[in-house]
């Protein structure tokens, strides 16, 4: 037999089989929390704006308070961050993508 290795990605979806949360939209949420701004964010993933905006009021939406919240620009300039809300669902994730890529690792076929 071949050398075979398990692989794999793992997100979270709603009951209805919405996206909610994978690896791309927790690594918006970490560029988010590191820079302060969807805009820098997205041009950190190489995202259009547009996606990113659509993707933070996709997350905002679906979860029962507000991962993200953002200020309009002004004097000081506009920003975003997350909410605890938001905080804890990235950390969730992560541990359930540490579980996953340690099962992925042990696992033999």
């Amino acid at each position: 037999m071949i050398d075979l290795r398990i692989n794999g990605r793992i997100w979270l979806e709603t009951t209805d089989g919405e996206r909610f949360i994978g690896i791309g939209r927790m690594e918006l949420l970490q560029h988010i929390q590191q820079t302060g701004s969807i805009n820098l964010a997205a041009k950190a993933m190489n995202m259009s704006y547009k996606r990113a905006w659509d993707l933070v009021q996709s997350f905002n939406r679906l979860a029962e308070q507000p991962m993200v919240v953002t200020q309009t620009g002004g004097q000081k300039g506009g920003g975003a961050t997350l909410t605890p809300e938001g905080l804890a669902y990235l950390k969730r994730y992560q541990e359930l993508l540490a579980r996953f890529s340690q099962f992925m690792a042990t696992e033999n076929f």
